[in-house]
């Protein structure tokens, strides 16, 4: 098989809906273009998100092919609304203030996106076949698995957990190329509260965390740094990608280890 990009997803704003895309930008930053662009915060200046607010797994959202557009609804239900996602800013905060119940505005960033792990800006990386294995450990969908760990860029052609070599045994990057950009895999991403919930109805998956460890840690490949898991609740690999921007990556691009 040819090991290759097979998809890329972006998250225009924080916590909300993905939407899959056949190329994406690098910024200058090493974060792809318009993912994490918006992020929702409360009065007080925290992140209104999946892991402090489940409310947000009713909402769902669309985003126009250019990202300027938003069209939400709750838990699909028409009418749905659409706003521009800058010319009709306070108009989207007054919808998001009273789904909540609390006043929201949304703030970008243009540079960086608002990511989790601030010293690896780069997208995330996982394969289709551990989506596909993680998904049968629960007999979950694999849409329903991509949607609950929220990922960047999918390799295809590989096998389950093949990107666990793309971090080192300490804090040294692992080199890599996606087409013509070079990345450099950081860590196995820690994961938070999100993943075991339903993605359409907020509600707990029991026992979610507890048997994805023991099976992350049963069927860790023997080219992952054991050292790196001081736990196994970890998947997908982060990234940074240093002076590329403006570069490009596009769906089908070949994927090497350097």
């Amino acid at each position: 098989m040819i090991c290759r990009l097979a998809r890329i997803d972006r998250f225009p704003v924080k916590s909300l809906d993905g939407i899959s895309v056949p190329q994406a930008q690098v910024l200058a930053s090493g974060a792809l273009q318009g993912d994490r662009t918006y992020a929702l915060f409360d009065a007080q200046g925290r992140f209104v998100n999946g892991k402090r607010t489940a409310a947000i797994h009713h909402l769902r959202s669309t985003f126009s092919e250019d990202g300027q557009f938003i069209t939400i609804a709750i838990d699909s239900h028409l009418p749905a609304a659409t706003f521009h996602l800058q010319q009709q800013r306070s108009d989207l905060e007054a919808w998001l203030s009273d789904y909540f119940q609390q006043p929201i505005t949304l703030q970008s960033n243009l540079n960086s996106g608002f990511l989790d792990d601030t010293y690896a800006a780069g997208p995330t990386v996982i394969s289709t076949a551990t989506l596909q294995t993680v998904a049968a450990w629960r007999n979950l969908s694999l849409e329903e698995t991509r949607r609950r760990f929220r990922t960047n860029l999918e390799i295809d052609g590989v096998p389950a957990f093949w990107e666990d070599q793309l971090f080192g045994p300490d804090s040294a990057p692992v080199r890599f190329a996606i087409g013509d950009v070079v990345l450099e895999g950081i860590n196995p991403c820690q994961r938070c509260i999100v993943p075991t919930r339903d993605t359409l109805t907020g509600a707990a998956t029991a026992d979610f965390q507890k048997t994805f460890s023991q099976q992350r840690a049963a069927t860790l490949p023997d080219w992952a740094p054991s050292s790196r898991f001081n736990h196994f609740y970890k998947l997908a690999v982060n990234t940074n990608i240093i002076d590329q921007g403006g570069h490009t990556l596009n769906v089908g691009d070949s994927v090497s280890v350097i």
